[in-house]
């Protein structure tokens, strides 16, 4: 009887901190490297901050090499994912969410990407130290 006892309290002290867990508003580093040549990934990267944002959590992305073309208009109108979807869509979805964009400025600079690019749009050109330091503050990252 105490055995039986112990486990249901045990179950019940596991299924309360799950809760709580499954209930915490984290922060998350989206990390994007892929660019428009892998087309599923890249939309799977939105994909995920997308679902992020619509479960309450704080998120950033931050694309790198050669993923920085992700935010070119022409690019996130044509990309489109084998099962993630549309960019375009899921872009729309992360600046209604209050997502943030960080742009690689060297990944950027040495493909073509510019202010033009990126003006109107909740993003920014960075450092790598701005990578360290999301990464340092969020509470998951997730590389794609």
């Amino acid at each position: 009887m105490k055995l039986l006892f112990s486990l249901l309290l045990v179950m019940v002290l596991s299924t309360s901190a799950f809760a709580q867990t499954q209930s915490k508003k984290m922060k998350f580093l989206i990390h994007i490297t892929c660019g428009p040549d892998d087309p599923t990934r890249a939309a799977l990267g939105f994909l995920v901050a997308k679902s992020a944002l619509d479960e309450g959590h704080t998120v950033s992305l931050f694309l790198a090499g050669d993923a920085v073309p992700l935010l070119r208009d022409s690019v996130m109108n044509s990309v489109t994912g084998l099962g993630t979807g549309k960019l375009r869509e899921h872009y729309e979805a992360i600046v209604k969410g209050g997502g943030r964009f960080y742009l690689s400025g060297m990944s950027s600079k040495a493909r073509g990407v510019t202010d033009a690019d990126i003006t109107g749009k909740p993003a920014q050109f960075a450092p790598p130290t701005t990578l360290v330091q999301l990464a340092a503050d969020s509470d998951r990252v997730v590389t794609y």
